[in-house]
Order: C-alpha cells, then structure tokens, then sequence
C-alpha cells in the first residue's frame, strides 16, 4: 500500500468512498457532487490537503496496474477559514447540487458552519474525515493514513492537530486514540448527539 498526496482526478472516488463509508457526519448526506466540490476544494486549497492510499491488493473487479484508491485522509490548518474558502469560490455550484438537501437541512448547515469557533481553545488544524474500503478494512490502512496526516501537519509547520468523532463511534475513536490522540473535550455539533474532540499529541 502507498499513501499519496491526492490529485483533483482522485476526488470523484475521495467523495464515493465519504459517502459510502462515513454515515454518521452531515457532509454525507449532501450527495456526492457536493462532496466532489469539497475535496477538489481541498486537493487544490493551500489550507488544506488530501492524502489516497492505493494498493491493498486489489478490490473485486480491479485489475493488476489499476493502482484504485482505497482510502483517503483530509486534513486543514485552519477549519473555518477553509470553509470561507470553499463557500466564496464553489458555493454556488455546490448549494445549486445539494439545493433540496440543504434546504431540508438548513439548522444542521449553521451548526456545521458555527463548529469551529465552539473549538477555540483547541489547535485549528483539524482532521476532517478519514474512510478506506470496505473490502479493505482490517488492514491498518485507517492508522497509516492518520499517520500519514499528522506527520502532513508538521512537515507544514503545524504540530498540534484535533479531530471530531461522536461519541458512540467506538472504531472511530479507537483509531485515533492508537494514533496518539487523547480525548479533550465532548461537544455537541448537531443538536443534542455528543462528539469528543481529540487532540493530537496527546500530551
């Protein structure tokens, strides 16, 4: 398995495997072109950054030389300002993609456009999402790609970094605890459901 800095080609599969493998986020829920627009938003941005793992062997229907991508990171240095960005230049495009849901959902997009200033005394590096196949769990890719993105922070000059998983997602927290994360704080981002926010390095 490789891990790589990903290109804008890499992010149709970046937002497939979002929105078949992270249930439990607003994002997801927004549809796919709306998550292609983020992650090419985050592949291009000097704010942010996606890494891709490759290889694994090779999923059902993959062919030797494919090289498919089977999971994926996404950090930024700074969540807000990411945000701003993302909404100044593929707003439009995005909202017009997404219109029915984000008309359905509009309290859920204030509370996620609200959730970083609830984090103020918190680093503002933040690791946005993290997803691998399914066909491929099991197999450590999860922690190389955490890995993969701490050590991103500090090459960029940023050596504290939080994330946000809810409370009930065990996997998800085991992850990142093993990575070397602690538990700082619980929040609540969407109403009444707790998230724990964990803080890289733990001490």
């Amino acid at each position: 398995m490789t891990v790589l800095t990903a290109q804008p080609c890499d992010t149709g599969r970046v937002a497939e495997l979002h929105a078949d493998r992270i249930s439990d986020g607003f994002l997801a829920t927004l549809g796919p072109t709306f998550l292609r627009l983020l992650y090419r938003r985050a592949v291009r941005s000097p704010d942010a950054f996606v890494l891709v793992a490759t290889g694994c062997g090779m999923p059902d229907g993959e062919q030797p030389g494919d090289e498919p991508v089977i999971g994926f990171v996404a950090g930024a240095h700074d969540l807000e300002r990411f945000y701003r960005s993302f909404l100044l230049r593929d707003g439009v495009v995005a909202g017009a993609a997404a219109a029915p849901r984000l008309l359905r959902s509009l309290a859920r997009v204030v509370e996620t456009l609200r959730y970083p200033a609830s984090t103020d005394d918190l680093p503002r590096a933040e690791i946005l999402a993290v997803a691998v196949d399914g066909r491929c769990t099991g197999r450590g890719i999860g922690r190389r790609l955490v890995h993969a993105a701490t050590n991103e922070f500090v090459v960029r000059g940023t050596p504290a970094v939080k994330v946000v998983a809810g409370s009930g997602n065990q996997p998800a927290l085991r992850l990142y605890e093993s990575c070397g994360f602690a538990r700082r704080s619980t929040i609540a981002v969407h109403g009444d459901a707790p998230s724990e926010v964990l803080v890289w390095p733990s001490s």
